[in-house]
C-alpha cells in the first residue's frame, strides 16, 4: 500500500490535464454553474409571474368576449333604429351640403348663404338690441327690448352648454368663424343659428304687431337661416331641427321669467 501511493501521485503529476491551466477543461467552474442555474430560476420565475399577470386579463377577455359577441349578433331594436336614423341623417346632411366648399355644386353661392347665416348670429342681434334700447324712449318698448336682450343672452349660454356636452361635429370638416368663437358656437348640436332664429321669430310674432305678409316672411326667414347652416356643411339636419325645438323652449322660458316694466327701468337706471 505505501508503495502504490507514491506511484499514483507520480502518475497524477505526469498527467498534463491535472495542471492548473487545464482544470477548467476537466471540471466546470462553480460560479458558472451557479449563474446558469440562477438564470434558469429567474427565467422560470419571470415566466410564472407573466403567466399569473396574463391570467386575469385572459379571464376578463374570456368573460367579455361572449357578451360582445351577443351584442354584435343580437343588437336591440332601439340600437338598430338609432343607428339607421343616424346614418340617414348623415347621408341627407352631406347631400344637402351643396355650399360646403368652393368645389361643391353650389359653391358660387357660398358667400350669399354665409350672409344669410350672419342675419341669425347672436352678436349682431345683441348689438342691435342695445342700440335700440338706448334710443328707445317708451316704457313698453324698453320692456320688450330688455326681455329680448335677456332671451338672446340665455340662448347663447344654453346652446353653448349643450354643445359642450354633446361635442358633435358637423358633416364636413369646416372650421368655425370668428363670430362663432365669440358666441361659443363651435360644435354642431344643437344649431345655434336655428335656435336663435326660431326664438326671435316667435318673440316678434307674440310681442309685435305685424301684418300678415311680414309674419309669413319672418317664419320663412327663420327656416332659411336654419337650413342655410346645413347647406354650408356646418350642421346636420337633426341639429337644425333640434335648434328649432330649443328655440321655442327658450321662448317659453323667457315668457315664464318675463321682466316687468319696473324691473326693466331699475336695470336700465343701474346700467
Amino acid at each position: 500500500m505505501p508503495a502504490s501511493q507514491p506511484r499514483s501521485r507520480a502518475r497524477d503529476r505526469s498527467n498534463v490535464l491535472n495542471r492548473a491551466e487545464f482544470l477548467s477543461l476537466n471540471q466546470p467552474l462553480k460560479g458558472n454553474q451557479e449563474s446558469r442555474s440562477s438564470g434558469r430560476k429567474q427565467s422560470a420565475q419571470a415566466g410564472a409571474a407573466g403567466a399569473q399577470n396574463n391570467n386575469p386579463k385572459e379571464r376578463r377577455q374570456s368573460q367579455q368576449l361572449p357578451e360582445e359577441d351577443c351584442m354584435q349578433l343580437n343588437p336591440s331594436f332601439k340600437g338598430i333604429a338609432f343607428n339607421s336614423l343616424l346614418a340617414i341623417d348623415i347621408c341627407m346632411s352631406k347631400r344637402l351640403g351643396v355650399c360646403a366648399n368652393r368645389a361643391s355644386s353650389w359653391g358660387g353661392a357660398r358667400s350669399m348663404i354665409n350672409l344669410l347665416g350672419i342675419t341669425g348670429h347672436g352678436i349682431p342681434w345683441i348689438a342691435g338690441t342695445l342700440i335700440c334700447l338706448v334710443k328707445s324712449s317708451t316704457l313698453a318698448g324698453q320692456e320688450v327690448l330688455m326681455n329680448l336682450l335677456l332671451a338672446l343672452l340665455l340662448d347663447i349660454m344654453i346652446v353653448a352648454g349643450l354643445q359642450k356636452l354633446a361635442k358633435r361635429k358637423g358633416p364636413y370638416d369646416i372650421n368655425p368663424g370668428l363670430l362663432d368663437y365669440l358666441t361659443m358656437d363651435t360644435y354642431a348640436f344643437p344649431a345655434g343659428h336655428a335656435s336663435r332664429a326660431a326664438m326671435i321669430s316667435k318673440f316678434f310674432l307674440n310681442h309685435l304687431v305685424l301684418a300678415i305678409p311680414l309674419r309669413i316672411l319672418l317664419v320663412i326667414w327663420a327656416l332659411c337661416v336654419g337650413f342655410s347652416r346645413v347647406m354650408i356643411g356646418r350642421h346636420h339636419v337633426t341639429d337644425v331641427l333640434s335648434g328649432f325645438v330649443f328655440g321655442y323652449l327658450q321662448f317659453r322660458l323667457v315668457e315664464l321669467i318675463w321682466m316687468s316694466s319696473n324691473t326693466c327701468q331699475m336695470l336700465i337706471s343701474i346700467w
